[in-house]
């Protein structure tokens, strides 16, 4: 166990691994990211078998070291399956589940909630949650907002997942853009304007978003609003409505927006107008700091 925990403490590589994309952190000795790349590589893209050639390219690109991977990576559709761990998860319950592929790469489970009549799962968002959590960087009981494709609603009790819930924006948003009647209204810019704030106010007041968003179409058609505005008002419409279910749990918590800049902008935006405030954080430094605790932890 002691050499073991020598050669991650003298460096290795963390892998920030999705569906559809990869990135790969260098992280020295003293616990600094040295080196990192990002490619297209995601779990989807790598054939049957293809795994070890897939991180034997990673070797080539950062160095010879132990890995310690993360995201769907570990899902069915990955290299190898790491259970979910159940809620309350804390740093230590992934740790004591990681799944390990042979003694030089670790890969870390993620974790799955069931109650109130309900159930969901996570990968990857874990270890940015409880990275910030662990590194003093969101309060130990805060409410954080992690958006994506599939954004996450999370309760943290004592620096744990307690709970969490996802809801389907990204996604939902990239469906109308792509294959529905707004797909040619949607083509442009999203931005935290006038049009934007309008479509979240809409959505936190009437409640009725599949009429609203017909409605993005009707306005333009009859002179109610600009075709360029589309964008930002029907992502008004569906971050309000995303905002307004994640902020009905009843707490006064901090609230906390994690993930990239670019998204947390506009959901940091979405939360003002229900009078809240938002303390926004980037997503990589998060992983960053999850990544250093479990890799002390092996």
């Amino acid at each position: 166990m002691g050499q073991k925990s020598m050669r991650w403490a003298d460096g290795f590589i963390a892998v920030d691994w999705g569906t559809t994309n990869r990135r790969a952190y260098s992280i020295d000795e003293g616990g600094r990211c040295a080196q990192e790349f990002e490619d297209g590589k995601g779990v989807l893209s790598v054939p049957a078998g293809g795994f070890p050639d897939a991180v034997a390219e990673i070797r080539q690109r950062l160095g010879d070291k132990p890995l310690l991977l993360a995201g769907m990576v570990g899902s069915n559709r990955g290299w190898k399956e790491a259970p979910y761990v159940p809620c309350p998860a804390g740093m230590d319950q992934l740790v004591s589940a990681l799944v390990r592929p042979s003694e030089r790469e670790a890969i870390v489970p993620g974790v799955s909630y069931v109650g109130e009549g309900r159930a969901d799962v996570m990968r990857g968002e874990e270890v940015q949650l409880l990275g910030a959590a662990a590194a003093g960087l969101v309060d130990p009981d805060a409410l954080v907002c992690h958006p994506g494709t599939h954004n996450k609603w999370v309760v943290l009790r004592g620096g744990s997942i307690q709970s969490f819930r996802t809801v389907m924006t990204g996604e939902l948003f990239n469906l109308l853009k792509e294959h529905s009647i707004l797909a040619d209204l949607l083509k442009g810019e999203v931005a935290d304007n006038d049009p934007f704030r309008a479509g979240v106010r809409c959505a936190l007041e009437r409640e009725i978003l599949p009429a609203e968003l017909f409605s993005v179409r009707a306005r333009v058609l009859l002179g109610e609003a600009r075709k360029e505005d589309a964008p930002s008002y029907a992502s008004g419409l569906l971050i309000g409505t995303d905002v307004r279910i994640g902020l009905s749990l009843p707490t006064g918590a901090q609230v906390v927006v994690m993930g990239k800049p670019e998204l947390t902008r506009l959901y940091a935006a979405a939360i003002a107008e229900m009078k809240r405030e938002a303390i926004e954080l980037d997503g990589e430094q998060c992983f960053l700091a999850g990544i250093r605790q479990i890799a002390k932890r092996i």
